[in-house]
C-alpha cells in the first residue's frame, strides 16, 4: 500500500488496462487479427487473478505471488473443496474485508481439466477451446464464461491490496468475442 495525499492507494485503483477490441480492427488478416486479440485476453488470463483459480494440481494458489493457499486446502472431487474443507467454508457471496477473505457467488476451484499454470498463452488458448478440455463449452459459453459470470467478475474486483485483473470485465468479454468473430486462432504454443 502506497500513500496519497495521507489517503490508502489499494492495488484496484492502479489496475493495468486493456487495448480496446476496436484498436486490433486494423489488422487484415483474420487469423493474426485472432492471435493478437489472444495475446491481449492474455494479460488476464495470466494475471494471479485467473491463474490462482487455475492450478495445475490440486491446491489453489493465492495473492499476487501467487503461493499455495493458506489454510491447506485442496480442489476435492467436485472442485468445491475437500468434504471437511469446503471453498464455502471460508468465501462467502461477496469478499470479507476485515478477515480479508475474498469472495463471490458459488465460489470454487476451476475443474483440473481447466488448469492453467504453468501453461503457455498458446497452449491455455488450445484448451479454452477445446470442449473436452473446457467442461464441454461451446465458443458462446466461453465468452459468456469470461464476460458474464460473477465469479470471472471478482478478478476486477478483488477487494483488499489484491492487484485486480488488466481492464475491466466488459472489456475482457469484448475482446473474447471479437476474438472468436475473428476466427479464435491461437498463439504459437
Amino acid at each position: 500500500m502506497t500513500l496519497l495525499a495521507g489517503l490508502p492507494v489499494l492495488a484496484q485503483d492502479t489496475a493495468a488496462a486493456l487495448k480496446p477490441a476496436k484498436d486490433f480492427s486494423t489488422i487484415a488478416d483474420p487469423a493474426e487479427r485472432s492471435r493478437a486479440l489472444f495475446a491481449e485476453m492474455g494479460k488476464v488470463i495470466e494475471s494471479p487473478r485467473c491463474q490462482n483459480c487455475h492450478p495445475s494440481g490440486v491446491r489453489p494458489s493465492q495473492g499476487d505471488d501467487m503461493h499455495p493457499h493458506l489454510p491447506l486446502v485442496v480442489r476435492g472431487s467436485d472442485d468445491q473443496g475437500a468434504l471437511a474443507m469446503r471453498c464455502a467454508t471460508c468465501h462467502q457471496a461477496a469478499n470479507f474485508q476485515p478477515a480479508g477473505v475474498p469472495g463471490a457467488p458459488k465460489w470454487h476451484v476451476a475443474p483440473a481439466g481447466m488448469a492453467w499454470q504453468d501453461r503457455s498463452l498458446g497452449q491455455i488458448c488450445e484448451q479454452i477451446k477445446d470442449p473436452a478440455r473446457n467442461g464441454q463449452r461451446s465458443l458462446k459459453q466461453i465468452h459468456d464464461h469470461m464476460a458474464f459470470d460473477p465469479l470471472v467478475g471478482w478478478g476486477w474486483h478483488p477487494g483488499g491490496t489484491r492487484t485486480p485483473a488488466p481492464g475491466t470485465q466488459k472489456e475482457f468479454g469484448e475482446l473474447v468475442a471479437a476474438w472468436i468473430q475473428a476466427g479464435a486462432a491461437c498463439p504459437a504454443p
